[in-house]
């Protein structure tokens, strides 16, 4: 048995395949970022899920693509917890960076983004990813992600920036109380996907001309500091990976117009891309 796994900061989805390359089952566990989750939550999270518990034993490999899996430390933490749980495999894991290449371009060189609860980029040569700063995650770096949209939301309503119908309706959606914004920010696990749930608000009024604002002017920075010094032409194969890229890439491709470049494709959820890239390329 193999298990194959996209993990995200809010989700992270799993694949079994059998000797055959045959799908045996698929799961869906909260994100397993190591560079946010305490390792506690990220251990519970794996064994609270009976399908994966349930053929541990079984497993022989498991190539895991991860959030926050782009530095040696939280790697070697996600590692050792797959490791003591999955005692018969061989365990991988890879940063998200690398499942976005195999799952887009396979393989072929390609410029590669993620814009879902985090955000990042790196430029696939067919061999060799190339990335130009280490990501320093949703306080300093993620632009244009589900979580900096998130905070620039409560930003603009807590500062009255947010037009009144928008307002009105984010307080019925969100609790707004500011204790409870501050623990779940600073006091609580996965403050990025706190953060990316306000994000998902955006989705329902993507045509308003305020969210269409907030949109373009994040996906220019993104551009800016995440594609543009690249210094790529618009020959070269552009692919965006993840939910706000997908639900915004009318806008998205406006802004990679505006810069002279042209988007190649948009992949939602990358697993089932990933899925055939690894059955090709897996000899059992």
């Amino acid at each position: 048995m193999i298990l194959i796994a996209d993990g995200g900061s809010t989700k992270a989805d799993w694949i079994a395949i059998d000797g055959d390359k045959n799908e045996v089952f698929r799961e869906r566990t909260l994100g397993l970022n190591p560079a946010v989750v305490p390792q506690e939550e990220l251990y519970n999270r794996i064994i609270n899920m009976f399908q994966l518990i349930n053929i541990k034993d079984e497993v022989e490999e498991i190539h895991f693509y991860g959030a926050g899996c782009g530095t040696p430390k939280p790697t070697e933490i996600l590692k050792n917890i797959l490791e003591s749980i999955f005692v018969n495999a061989k365990v991988v894991v890879s940063e998200d960076l690398l499942a976005a290449v195999y799952a887009a371009s396979e393989s072929k060189p390609a410029l590669v983004c993620i814009l879902g609860t985090g955000s990042n980029s790196c430029y696939f040569d067919g061999e060799n990813i190339e990335t130009l700063v280490p990501s320093l995650g949703y306080i300093l770096m993620d632009e244009a992600s589900g979580n900096y949209f998130g905070k620039k939301l409560l930003i603009d309503y807590f500062y009255n920036q947010m037009p009144k119908r928008i307002a009105e309706k984010f307080e019925e959606e969100f609790n707004l109380d500011a204790d409870y914004i501050k623990r779940n920010i600073y006091r609580e696990s996965n403050p990025n996907m706190y953060l990316a749930s306000f994000a998902k608000f955006m989705f329902d009024f993507k045509d308003d001309k305020y969210i269409k604002k907030i949109i373009k002017k994040g996906f220019q920075v993104f551009f800016k500091y995440r594609v543009l010094p690249y210094n790529k032409t618009n020959e070269t194969p552009i692919y965006f990976i993840g939910s706000i890229a997908h639900y915004f890439r009318d806008i998205l491709e406006k802004v990679a117009k505006k810069n002279n470049l042209q988007i190649t494709g948009v992949i939602q959820r990358p697993i089932d891309n990933l899925l055939t890239y690894h059955k090709k390329n897996i000899n059992l």
